[in-house]
């Protein structure tokens, strides 16, 4: 019997392959390739251009610590801005936090959307209607050159720095965040895993130093993104936002009424100690 299978090779030296039970839809959009295919431990993938973006299985981890920890770390957030997201994840996590008013989600690939909503629903979990959200078809780098609002949180959920996501790891993308956010607000992006990606870990970070007086990442572990804890780098203008203490940590977390499969104030606090092969990166 032949078994289906995709493989991906993002870094050079190996590759992961990932057995495809059902393979949903495979086809070019008028950005990339994607694919949606059902892997027996993993539940429904998504790959672009032959990369792991999110499974059913894993996919909490991501979005919960890229939305959580700078909302609560902020502690009255309003609004907030996604680049990126397009499977609606990081939307839903967002949402569920009610002192939300409005969030703006900025996707370039409107395919990504709709076939998120059809094959991968339990991602958005029906926050693309919810009417806080602002859905918007563009480049994320021009939206940032002209936002329509000023927002408390924005988070880069990118695609590694090849194709589409690529502009969204440069200087000029990193000085318009600030364009986006209120004085004390709080950026957060989508960093690779440092163990593989040590330079765009390094040049983030690099960039984002000539544009906020608060620089740093801070980790979680992800299955599907292979090669060991992922990075989300972070910036702010505000030192305080980092520094939360646990207690008033507990204290946000509870009032939200948000229930969580990993993110909590002790894991958030814990994310920002950073081996010394990572912390190297940040200086």
């Amino acid at each position: 019997m032949t078994i289906t299978s995709f493989r991906e090779q993002l870094h050079s030296g190996f590759f992961s392959e990932y057995e495809a039970e059902e393979v949903y839809f495979d086809s070019a959009t008028e950005h990339q390739r994607l694919v949606v295919f059902k892997n027996p431990k993993f539940g429904r993938m998504m790959m672009l251009d032959g990369v792991t973006q999110t499974t059913e299985a894993d996919e909490f981890i991501y979005h919960e610590m890229l939305a959580h920890v700078p909302i609560l770390a902020h502690g009255n957030a309003k609004k907030v801005l996604i680049i990126g997201g397009g499977d609606g994840g990081m939307l839903r996590e967002v949402l569920r936090h009610s002192s939300i008013e409005k969030c703006t989600m900025v996707e370039i690939d409107s395919s990504v959307v709709e076939l998120s909503k059809e094959y991968l629903p339990n991602h958005s979990q029906g926050a693309f209607v919810d009417p806080r959200t602002n859905l918007v078809f563009n480049d994320g780098s021009a939206f940032a050159r002209e936002p329509d609002d000023l927002y408390d949180v924005m988070i880069v959920d990118s695609t590694d720095p090849i194709g589409p996501g690529e502009v969204l790891f440069q200087d000029t993308f990193y000085a318009n965040t600030r364009n986006c956010l209120h004085p004390d607000g709080i950026l957060v992006t989508q960093n690779g895993v440092p163990f593989l990606q040590a330079d765009e870990l390094r040049n983030s970070l690099m960039h984002l130093k000539q544009f906020f007086t608060d620089v740093s990442c801070y980790l979680a572990t992800i299955p599907t993104y292979v090669g060991g804890p992922m990075a989300f780098g972070w910036a702010s203008n505000s030192k305080s936002h980092r520094s939360v203490d646990v207690e008033i940590l507990t204290e946000r977390f509870a009032q939200s009424g948000i229930s969580t499969r990993y993110y909590s104030p002790e894991v958030h606090k814990g994310a920002f100690a950073l081996p010394p092969y990572i912390s190297n990166l940040t200086e």
